[in-house]
């Protein structure tokens, strides 16, 4: 009798465990994936603008690539020009007495730098007037692209207060150190320009390996001169 009722108990267990309910499981959705804002054009860019073409170092090509030690140190000077005819406001006073000062106690550099350099022009032939005639002002009209300029302002007030500490010795690694600091403004531009092109294929057009025509025209290359309020230094 005993072992029957212990059967019958046991029965009944199995019994209820078959028809208990499964447990529901919840399951937590994992979080959303946030979504990238979309990259905003930089300022002063345009749809359609050109940029230069990349080389296979991944740096663009500019003026101011492939350049002889003589080439760094002029092309320096000419950043430093555009620096002193373009940037305004309250530092305007400080960086064209800095540069003027810079043509004088680096005279003997300068005038070196530009006489090698237009014989490098002259040694390849040809109508060397021109083609460097056409490079300054390929040159001068880079550095003077307006979408840069505040940055680009900031890094010559800098290059200008350090070039006072560089002797006659050293001028030319100073060059060759500041020149890609001065170029680095527009090439950010470009880059942040490229970089929103890319992420809006729809709103723009496919690049094309030219400067951006950003530069007024007129623009020219200049004499290592800045003119003042009052006058033209030489």
């Amino acid at each position: 009798m005993r072992k029957s009722i212990a059967l019958t108990t046991i029965s009944l267990a199995l019994l209820s465990a078959c028809t208990r309910k499964p447990a529901i499981v919840t399951t937590i959705p994992p979080p959303p994936v946030p979504v990238a804002a979309p990259l905003a054009m930089p300022a002063g860019a345009y749809v359609g603008m050109k940029t230069p073409a990349v080389m296979s170092d991944g740096r663009y090509l500019t003026p101011n690539r492939n350049l002889s030690t003589d080439g760094t140190v002029w092309h320096l000077r000419a950043a430093l020009n555009v620096a002193a005819l373009a940037c305004r406001g309250p530092d305007e006073d400080r960086i064209i007495a800095a540069y003027n000062a810079l043509l004088t106690s680096r005279k003997a550099v300068l005038n070196t730098a530009q006489t090698r350099l237009s014989a490098e022009y002259k040694a390849r032939g040809g109508d060397w007037q021109d083609r460097y005639d056409d490079q300054m002002t390929r040159l001068y009209n880079f550095f003077s692209q307006s979408q840069a300029r505040d940055p680009f302002c900031r890094v010559a007030i800098t290059t200008l207060a350090d070039s006072a500490a560089s002797t006659q010795m050293d001028f030319t690694a100073f060059a060759a150190e500041r020149l890609p600091l001065l170029e680095k403004p527009f090439t950010d531009f470009y880059a942040a320009y490229d970089a929103w092109r890319a992420a809006n294929p729809a709103a723009s057009r496919p690049a094309t390996a030219s400067v951006a025509p950003s530069a007024p025209p007129s623009v020219q290359a200049l004499p290592p001169a800045v003119a003042t309020k009052a006058k033209r230094v030489r």
